[in-house]
C-alpha cells in the first residue's frame, strides 16, 4: 500500500511531536543531573550513568521512531532543537557561549 501526502505529513508531524518530547526529557534529565553535582559523593559517575540513560534513551527513541526514514529523522532532530531552544529561553542562559 502507498503512502499518501496526507500518511507522510502525519507521521513528520507525529515525529516533530516525538522529538519535541525526547528533547524536553533529554534536558530535564540533563539538569537534574547538574542540580544533583553539588551534593553527591560521587559527581563522575553520576555525570557518566545519567548520560549514559540520557543519551541511551535518546538513541533508541529516535531509532524507533524514524524506522529508516530520513524525513522523520530530520524532523525529530528539528522537534529535538526545538525543546533545546524552548528551554534555554524558558530557565535563562544563552545558546550560544559568551566570548
Amino acid at each position: 500500500m502507498e503512502m499518501t501526502f496526507l500518511d507522510t505529513a502525519m507521521y513528520l508531524v507525529m515525529a516533530l511531536a516525538a522529538g519535541t518530547v525526547l528533547g524536553l526529557l533529554y534536558f530535564w534529565g540533563l539538569r537534574v543531573t547538574v542540580d544533583r553535582l553539588v551534593s553527591t559523593s560521587r559527581p563522575v559517575r553520576l555525570m557518566l550513568s545519567s548520560y549514559a540513560l540520557r543519551a541511551g534513551g535518546l538513541l533508541t527513541g529516535f531509532y524507533l521512531i524514524m524506522g529508516g526514514h530520513g524525513e522523520r529523522l530530520v524532523a525529530l532532530l528539528v522537534g529535538f532543537l526545538l525543546a533545546r531552544h524552548t528551554l534555554i529561553r524558558r530557565w535563562g542562559g544563552t545558546a550560544t557561549p559568551s566570548r
